[in-house]
């Protein structure tokens, strides 16, 4: 009986330090506020609001950038900025970054008048003839995502960032997206699509 509580003891104190603390991110995250704001909503639209993502994503996103610069991009995520300074976290470093923008609230965005009726369409429904997947069918009707399946919340994000990622994606720039979901849909993306897509989710809260 003793051994079994030592071990469920033992057990615990893992998960504890496995989860990321919110007042450690905190601390950690005075180096991302230059791009990524002070409350995670980056003012420069080339860069993502991390504010309100998912935490399991984000850390995920964190240990394939690294990945990227061991292996000079043949594994995981290569961007020659993040990628450097993902290099000297810890797993738990990242556990803490991840926990701490996850709780910050997205700062606020919306869909351009002019692209409502064609992104509509193309998020909800897709393109049969085209074989275009539907957004919707991963992201969400709010593009909210899921924590559990991995699919990042995209509804808030800055429209310049997501087209930079439809883009990579597209010409296989990125390719660490589960099953290579991504990369298949963006391969059908015309130019037009992935402008009207990537105005289309800002709005989607």
């Amino acid at each position: 009986m003793k051994k079994l509580a030592l071990i469920l003891s033992l057990l615990a104190s893992c998960t504890a330090w496995a989860q990321g603390s919110i007042e450690a991110g905190k601390a950690k995250s005075a180096t991302c506020a230059a791009c990524h704001g002070t409350d995670g909503n980056s003012l420069i639209t080339t860069y993502p609001k991390l504010a309100g993502q998912h935490g399991k994503y984000l850390e995920k996103q964190m240990q394939e950038l690294k990945l990227g610069m061991l292996t000079s991009g043949k594994q995981g995520r290569f961007d020659p900025v993040m990628s450097a300074m993902a290099m000297p976290l810890t797993e738990q470093d990242m556990a803490d970054l991840a926990a701490y923008y996850a709780s910050l609230p997205i700062s606020d965005n919306s869909t351009p008048e002019e692209v409502v009726a064609k992104g509509k369409v193309l998020y909800q429904m897709g393109d049969l003839d085209r074989e275009v997947t539907a957004c919707i069918a991963c992201h969400g009707p709010r593009g909210n995502g899921t924590e559990l399946s991995g699919f990042p919340k995209i509804s808030g994000q800055h429209s310049d960032y997501v087209k930079a990622q439809l883009l990579k994606f597209r010409s296989d720039e990125r390719n660490n997206d589960m099953n290579a979901m991504m990369r298949d849909v963006a391969k059908k993306l015309t130019d037009d699509d992935i402008e009207i897509l990537s105005k289309y989710v800002g709005g989607l809260h």
